[in-house]
């Protein structure tokens, strides 16, 4: 089982256990970068939650996510037209002001993450900022049925040298926002293109 596999299988249960989640703490520096307005992918949207918060402070949303149940569950909670795409084949040239992936990236093997940030950077706008977070660790391979990816900081500041057009402007690393998390760690990364 892949981890669209999964998501498809329990998309009703991970709806539930993360659509009320609070990560506000985690937007407030993303949307910082943002004007009124601006048009926002969120990269492996999951439940919808942030494109909805995204929505009504009065962002141009484009929701998106690999699993097609989570793209019928997020459309309807959102009311949006939910994109069902693998990160693989986004192909997007300067479109979004802003690029939101929050936990979306733990799938990746981590040999992949180069040609992911590659789309990702030709997707944003010059000035254009662009919010990830995965597992902070050292682990790569199956775990609860899914592909998760770890990284530690050092790691994914050697990834992101290979593109000087982006410069992290903040790395930071939080609690899991759910109850049930086995104390895992996330970093945080807040990075730029350049205009």
């Amino acid at each position: 089982m892949d981890s669209n596999d999964y998501y498809n299988q329990y998309a009703s249960i991970y709806f539930e256990n993360t659509v009320d989640l609070d990560v506000s703490h985690l937007m407030e520096p993303f949307i910082s970068y943002l004007d009124e307005g601006s048009s926002v992918l969120d990269l492996g949207c999951g439940s919808g939650r942030d494109s909805l918060t995204f929505l009504n402070m009065g962002y141009d949303v484009t929701a998106l996510d690999g699993s097609e149940e989570m793209c019928s569950l997020a459309s309807i909670h959102t009311d949006l037209d939910v994109l069902h795409m693998q990160f693989e084949d986004l192909d997007f040239e300067e479109v979004f002001d802003g690029i939101w992936a929050c936990a979306s990236l733990v799938h990746i093997e981590k040999e992949e993450l180069p040609s992911i940030i590659q789309k990702i950077s030709k997707a944003l706008n010059p000035g254009g900022v662009f919010y990830m977070s995965v597992h902070k660790g050292d682990f790569e391979g199956i775990r609860h049925q899914r592909y998760f990816s770890e990284y530690k900081e050092e790691e994914l500041q050697k990834v992101l040298r290979k593109f000087p057009e982006l410069k992290i402007q903040d790395i930071w690393t939080t609690d899991d926002v759910r109850q049930k998390s086995d104390g895992q760690e996330w970093l945080n990364l807040l990075i730029q293109k350049e205009f």
